[in-house]
């Protein structure tokens, strides 16, 4: 690692940004520390100050070359928008960057190491590069006080080969804190968000949608999912708790519908939204119309601890935990940008960052969860790393809409494929089986999420089963039981598409058609 040329710090309500003096591996300023504690590898950013702090920015003198392809991160989920691209001074790019030149061949970057105390970003420019560290409580100033916080622990990478070896290395060098984790068994099953939407649900159509991805398995010794998503609750599509009965009449006993799908042979899952209730309460974040939960109150991960024991004692084994990023910020990852969320709020305890306040959430969960299979939508995924088993790393794909499922689910899949089996294991989102989609289309997007390994949910709505369907649906989800193809994939086109067609497969190249019906079908046979 090298020393960084310049250090400055947003403090003490501050609009702007203020240089700090070096000293060494010191900058400081006449409230604010900085201290870079160089490691072999890698290095600390080490924050102390006696005001508020907003932000610091850490400057190097690297000019990019100016035909240099660059490539970023997202906040939470991506929404279709990971993308090499030609250098953008203003682009910021979450938690890492790549630069490839397309002269020299060579790719390089630097990232931070997953959960950081901060929201970290880059941005590249042809003078230098800068990574922003996101300091902040809720829209307001972190009150340290006499802590020393370790920000970020910052890594640069080196060229492996090409850009997709590069991405890998990079994602592999940023995880190596986290524990092993263990070798989980493939993530498939049956969810029933994208033909259902939340509403005109009951216990029989959870338990039609268990019966169907149990035949489809065809007897694969690993059992798959069938997840009940959102809107079993009495308060409705996306709504909040208290998370304690399902709704009258269409789910009158949790308990009994897990015990019921085990029998049929699959293994029950369950959607909650954790910081949003239905009902008034002292615990709320200041300034929301909802009844948003603040997760920096000891009184708020006490329930989302008791909704998880409840989960576990209603028989589930898996829980899907959504909007708590939105639920936070008030935004979702596109409208977060620079800023993350507005000016002028805090949360209840004002002495943490954000990022640490978050971390601490996703602890409480992934603790209080236990042995369940943990799914984190809408979660930060450089902060859930090591704390939820499988991430949904792309924005919803559609049962009504094919050209959303290509543009979130192709697009997160070739961009965030690295990030499989080192932060989580992926999941692109649903393949839907709808009337209102072609499944000439969503078959292909269907095999390729099947042969990359990673979590494969299915939507199937009981209208569109066909015989061609259902010999389709089997087939990729008895690969995906195996756990994908064997010599892995990974995309080929993916310097200069968004959604890349051409695949490497231990098989040979795969070209997808995502565009027409009459395009490349590997699926069909």
């Amino acid at each position: 690692m090298f020393r960084p040329t310049a250090v400055f710090v947003q403090d003490n309500g501050a609009s702007h940004l203020a240089a700090l003096r070096p000293s060494g591996d010191q900058w400081t300023g006449s409230h604010t520390q900085i201290t870079w504690r160089q490691r072999d590898d890698s290095a600390d950013v080490e924050v102390g100050s006696t005001a508020g702090l907003s932000r610091i920015a850490v400057r190097w003198a690297l000019p990019a070359s100016p035909g240099s392809l660059i490539l970023g991160d997202a906040w939470e989920r991506s929404y279709g928008d990971l993308q090499w691209r030609h250098l953008q001074p203003d682009r910021f790019l979450p938690w890492y960057w790549l630069a490839h030149d397309p002269v020299t061949g060579r790719t390089t970057g630097m990232g931070v190491d997953v959960q950081p105390a901060a929201f970290c970003s880059w941005t590249v420019d042809a003078d230098g590069v800068t990574l922003w560290l996101d300091l902040r409580n809720g829209g307001g100033p972190v009150e340290l006080g006499s802590r020393v916080l370790t920000a970020a622990t910052v890594r640069s990478f080196s060229d492996a080969g090409d850009p997709w070896a590069t991405l890998e290395a990079a994602v592999a060098t940023m995880s190596t804190r986290l524990p092993a984790r263990p070798e989980p068994a493939p993530a498939v099953g049956a969810n029933n968000w994208y033909y259902a939407y939340g509403v005109d649900f009951d216990e029989k159509a959870v338990l039609k949608d268990a019966s169907t991805i149990v035949e489809l398995a065809d007897g694969h010794p690993v059992k798959p999912f069938s997840v009940v998503d959102d809107g079993w609750n009495p308060g409705g599509p996306a709504s909040g708790g208290p998370w304690d009965s399902g709704t009258p009449g269409l789910f009158d006993d949790l308990a009994g519908t897990a015990a019921a799908v085990k029998e049929i042979g699959a293994r029950p899952g369950l959607w909650f939204r954790p910081l949003l209730s239905r009902e008034p309460g002292p615990w709320g974040l200041p300034g929301r119309r909802e009844r948003t939960l603040d997760p920096s109150r000891p009184e708020v991960l006490d329930l989302v601890r008791a909704d998880l024991q409840r989960f576990r004692d209603w028989g589930f084994e898996l829980v899907k935990h959504d909007f708590s990023t939105f639920d936070v910020f008030g935004r979702f990852g596109p409208a977060m940008g620079a800023g993350l969320t507005h000016s002028g709020w805090q949360l209840a305890d004002p002495t943490r960052t954000t990022a640490e306040v978050i971390l601490d959430f996703y602890r409480v969960i992934r603790e209080a969860a236990d042995d369940l299979v943990l799914i984190g939508c809408n979660t930060v995924g450089h902060l859930a790393a090591g704390l939820v088993d499988i991430q949904r790393t792309g924005d919803d794909t559609s049962g009504r809409e094919w050209e959303r499922t290509r543009k979130m689910g192709v697009n997160t899949l070739a961009f965030r494929l690295p990030q499989h089996g080192r932060f989580f294991a992926l999941d692109a989102d649903c393949v839907p089986c709808t009337p209102q989609t072609p499944w000439g289309l969503n078959r292909r997007f269907l095999d390729l999420v099947a042969r990359s390994g990673t979590a494969l949910f299915v939507s199937i709505d009981p209208a569109a089963r066909t015989d061609e369907a259902d010999r389709d649906l089997s087939a990729a989800i008895r690969i995906a039981l195996d756990g994908g193809d064997a010599g892995g994939i990974r995309p080929l086109d993916w310097l200069h598409n968004t959604t890349p067609q051409e695949w490497a497969t231990g098989g040979g190249t795969v070209k997808y058609g995502w565009s027409e019906p009459w395009g490349a079908d590997p699926a069909a046979g």
